[in-house]
């Protein structure tokens, strides 16, 4: 049985990272790609083959580049003869408390083309690749409650373009029914730096999440995996929560500042 082939774009660290262990665990192969973290891809790829003998292949390019996105797609059907699966992981995010009107024209840009348009540039390009195999799945990564287009204070950027993504995925899903190719958005609850590469029986209990413990990367994997299977295939289109509970908006509007305070920690 021929193995299959997963493309994950920011897949050198954090979930993307994590969810490369779990798919290499389950036997595919992997592209995974990278912007900056060269040293850390490599890495992860030279313990992905030595623990699970998978080919396993790194790939440098920028998603909210189109021709880094047509690099990237020539350089793993060079390796591979398909492309099977592809996890939209990576999108750019501003930490810095920021009001729409203080964003930059060229930051404002990077977030939609990273986060919005490389779904489109990658989808161009491997869609029909899926078509001729009938099969595929896609996976894009949203944030909790994005389906309902909310508000996120001093997120408008990156929130703009996975609530627009949001609504991609799902046209993506219908315009592809037809050729056994699933679209599905997950969306990752408040899931902390030091907790994206982790597994579920490291957690720690939490007060602040109603499941009453921290979430971890195996938490986003594992439902990931699930959507990959074969007989997952009547799983189409959905906007996934993995959240705990946690309303991650409310908590955010919680820490809404006065203008004066956001002035002073800019």
């Amino acid at each position: 049985m021929k193995k299959k082939t997963a493309l994950i774009t920011g897949g050198a660290t954090g979930l993307g990272g994590k969810t490369a262990w779990q798919l290499a665990e389950q036997g595919y192969q992997l592209a995974i790609n990278y912007r900056n973290s060269k040293k850390e891809a490599f890495l992860l790829s030279q313990e992905l083959e030595k623990n699970f003998g998978n080919k396993i292949i790194c790939i440098q390019g920028d998603v909210a580049n189109q021709s880094d996105c047509t690099h990237i797609v020539e350089k793993v059907l060079s390796e591979f003869s398909s492309i099977d699966v592809v996890i939209h992981n990576a999108g750019p995010y501003v930490r810095e408390r920021k009001k729409m009107t203080e964003y930059s024209i060229d930051e404002w840009n990077y977030l939609i083309n990273g986060n919005l348009n490389a779904v489109f540039y990658l989808s161009k390009v491997i869609i029909p690749i899926m078509r001729k195999q009938h099969w595929g799945r896609i996976i894009t990564m949203g944030f909790d409650r994005v389906e309902t287009a909310p508000g996120w204070i001093y997120r408008s950027a990156f929130s703009a373009a996975k609530t627009a993504l949001a609504s991609l995925t799902r046209t993506i899903a219908i315009e592809e029914a037809n050729f056994g190719i699933t679209a599905n958005m997950v969306c990752p609850g408040d899931i902390i730096s030091q907790w994206k590469e982790k597994d579920i029986e490291d957690s720690i209990l939490s007060e602040n999440v109603p499941v009453g413990r921290q979430g971890t990367g195996e938490d986003i994997s594992r439902v990931i995996s699930f959507l990959l299977e074969e007989k997952s295939d009547f799983i189409t289109g959905c906007i996934i929560p993995v959240t705990g509970g946690m309303d991650v908006l409310g908590k955010a509007y919680y820490q809404v500042k006065t203008p004066q305070q956001t002035k002073e920690t800019l």
